[in-house]
């Protein structure tokens, strides 16, 4: 397990594990790179619901992670129990998230459950779903990411 292995541990965790999360993971994952820590880190990503389960991330998303040199292979996969005892942080994009975080949080959770969000140095705490919406939708969410990752980085 990743809390108990040394390595710090991360989850990130959107609604259907397709849009926000995916690029929150490919975004950490590029900076702890780049930082010569990816040996250091286990980096993850999951929705709270199974809908998108076994699926690749958006078209979109895939897009403009590739545009950025980012682009991660990734495959949806749901939240389960376990996750809170294997990552130290489990960040969600929005409140939805955390709220339903919460509701399956069991008792022996070692996990700091938070908004990713609440790292973001311009005050946004939610990341909005972009799926509904346009491209520039993709990009307003990587640049967050950006922004919230770096943060979240210097700060643990």
């Amino acid at each position: 397990m990743a809390a108990q292995s040394g390595k710090k541990s991360v989850l990130f965790v959107c609604l259907g594990n397709i849009c926000r999360s995916p690029i929150a993971e490919a975004v950490f994952t590029h900076l702890v790179r780049e930082k010569g820590q990816l040996d250091q880190w286990t980096v993850d990503s999951a929705g709270t619901h199974d809908w998108n389960v076994g699926l690749p991330p958006d078209d979109r998303g895939q897009a403009c992670m590739r545009k950025h040199g980012v682009y991660k292979d990734q495959i949806a996969r749901q939240v389960t129990e376990g996750d809170f005892t294997k990552f130290q942080y489990i960040l969600g994009m929005d409140h939805n998230n955390i709220s339903n975080l919460k509701h399956i949080q069991p008792p022996n959770s070692t996990a700091t459950v938070k908004l990713l969000g609440s790292y973001d140095p311009e005050g946004k705490e939610v990341i909005e779903d972009p799926y509904y919406g346009e491209d520039s939708d993709f990009e307003r969410v990587y640049q967050q990411c950006v922004r919230c990752c770096t943060a979240f980085l210097d700060a643990v």
